[in-house]
């Protein structure tokens, strides 16, 4: 299992990606909704945010089920994201 600090570096990198991504759809490709992707670009930063504090407080006792559940609702969040990404043309 990797430690806090590379799991926070992860979070980082991937959001900062999907970020980017909803940005550079937003300004260069014609046929975008604006308004759609400013509150997709707010809630990416929104999800970055609540996983980070997950990783900072981990629950006692039950570490193992802790890091599988927030990974899973990373991914599940992250694919969200990506479909909304697509639709905003």
């Amino acid at each position: 299992m990797a430690n806090r600090r590379q799991l926070k570096k992860t979070v980082n990198y991937i959001a900062g990606e999907l970020f980017t991504e909803c940005l550079v759809n937003c300004l260069y490709v014609p046929g975008t909704d604006k308004t759609k992707a400013d509150e997709l670009m707010g809630k990416i930063l929104i999800m970055q945010d609540e996983f980070i504090s997950r990783i900072s407080h981990t629950e006692p006792g039950n570490t193992k089920g802790f890091y599988k559940k927030l990974r899973v609702d990373f991914n599940n969040q992250v694919n969200a994201i990506i479909d909304e990404i697509a639709k905003l043309n």
